[in-house]
């Protein structure tokens, strides 16, 4: 969700993609054999607050907090990003992809 609400954005490019672009990716990366889809299973809401008690979540920062909550629950301790919004998170291991 987080790559559709970026991807779509006209203030962030000047020429977004439009939602049916965003799925169709989406569907892509989904059908690769080597990745798989993370969601909510029972007791996601306590792994929330636990992460979340740690750092203030408001704003844009929810997004990233619900991210980090279902890294947490199927026991992903690293995330490739630039966002450095994730290294609020002092349990996951942040990599630039860039750096």
């Amino acid at each position: 969700m987080s790559y559709l609400r970026i991807a779509t954005h006209p203030r962030i490019f000047t020429h977004p993609l439009s939602p049916n672009e965003v799925l169709e990716n989406i569907e892509a990366l989904l059908n690769l054999p080597h990745v798989r889809s993370l969601s909510e299973e029972e007791g996601f809401l306590e792994i929330y607050r636990e992460v979340t008690g740690e750092v203030p979540v408001r704003g844009n920062l929810v997004l990233d907090a619900h991210l980090v909550a279902l890294l947490r629950q199927h026991d992903i301790k690293k995330l490739y990003t630039a966002d450095t919004d994730f290294l609020k998170f002092s349990w996951l291991d942040v990599r630039n992809p860039f750096a």
